[in-house]
């Protein structure tokens, strides 16, 4: 009974196992890709790293910072909204430069005031009194030679009339007398005269120095408005309404470094790739005008054909991509700009990663 139970145990494992090696020898179909890698579309094509971003007529995204530092007051526009040439973007607190651009425009109010006051001397007023000053020390000279006329008379008629010094106080009166009326006289040519011209001179330059400061503190308030540089489309908006902005842009969190207030670039159907082409395969490319390329979209089973818009002329370390400031490398690389060509279903967006096969030689 004992050995039973023992061979029906044996039996019952080895139709176990032999169960299983089938069941699990049994090959499953392969689960198709999410999405197919880049494939090489060119008998000879050269692989580059490429980065999605407006189609400039030259350079890449427009990164504007402003020109002053501040609380920002108010932002006029948000992500993905157009804008024209001029549009007014955000506004910084212009408070204190306002008052100073008042202040100066109103001294050079005071100062043209003045300007005018010195191109109008002698006012009639002032002639008036002038001519009046001069009739009463006329008056006086005469008043004084008539005294003297009559002392010299009666001294000579009679000495012990009028005595030595009383004769002499009257002719001193008069010289007196005649000499206020030559300063008098002499003033009234200087009032009549008016304005020095080396005076007028000066308050011109003084009216042009105050005109240019208060036009300089204009320009500077301004600044204090961002406008759009030109037209196109907002892509990011790094800050809001309260926060500091300086002239290096605003502090991101999320990098720890400074980045600019707004990105602007071109509209979304007018999209290009900069490509990044490895120094070691520079010398594969063909003439640049018969480069042509096709770019992959990462993760997805989306292919375009790229146009090309033109080379950068300039080596530089392979750093764009990753955005480590601290990275060194000695791979240096070749910017080459291709033109997206639009086709139904293609959706980008700037700062996106795509591969790139160039055709080479």
């Amino acid at each position: 009974m004992k050995h039973r139970l023992v061979f029906a145990a044996a039996l019952i494992g080895f139709l176990a196992s032999v169960v299983a090696a089938w069941v699990f020898g049994i090959q499953q179909p392969p689960q198709p890709p999410v999405f197919q890698p880049a494939a090489n579309p060119y008998a000879h094509g050269v692989y580059a790293t490429g980065i999605v971003e407006s189609d400039q007529s030259a350079g890449a995204n427009v990164n504007l910072y402003p020109e002053v530092t501040g609380t920002l007051t108010r932002l006029y526009v948000h992500d993905g909204e157009r804008v024209k040439a001029g549009d007014v973007l955000l506004t910084i607190d212009d408070s204190v430069q306002r008052a100073n651009a008042e202040q100066l425009a109103a001294q050079a109010l005071a100062a043209q005031a003045l300007l005018d006051e010195l191109k109008a001397q002698p006012r009639p007023e002032t002639r008036d009194v002038a001519d009046a000053q001069v009739q009463a020390a006329q008056a006086n000279l005469k008043m004084a030679q008539d005294t003297y006329a009559k002392q010299k008379q009666a001294w000579d008629i009679d000495p012990k009339a009028v005595s030595r010094d009383v004769l002499d106080s009257a002719e001193n009166a008069m010289h007196v007398a005649r000499a206020n009326l030559d300063v008098v006289a002499r003033q009234d040519r200087l009032t009549r005269a008016g304005a020095w011209v080396y005076d007028v001179r000066n308050q011109q330059g003084q009216v042009e120095a105050l005109r240019k400061a208060a036009a300089s503190a204009d320009a500077l308030l301004a600044h204090y408005t961002l406008r759009a540089p030109s037209d196109g489309i907002v892509l990011a908006v790094n800050t809001a309404q309260g926060s500091y902005l300086s002239q290096q842009g605003v502090y991101d969190t999320y990098t720890q470094g400074m980045a600019p207030v707004i990105v602007l670039g071109t509209a979304p159907e007018r999209l290009a790739v900069r490509c990044y082409v490895d120094e070691i395969l520079i010398s594969r490319l063909p003439q640049p005008g018969q480069l042509k390329g096709r770019m992959t979209v990462r993760g997805a089973n989306i292919a375009a054909d790229l146009t090309f818009e033109r080379i950068q002329p300039y080596v530089t370390p392979k750093i764009e991509l990753s955005d480590q400031r601290a990275e060194r490398v000695d791979l240096r690389v070749l910017p080459v700009i291709f033109r997206i060509e639009p086709q139904a279903g293609l959706r980008l967006y700037p700062g996106q990663i795509v591969d790139v096969y160039i055709a080479a030689r």
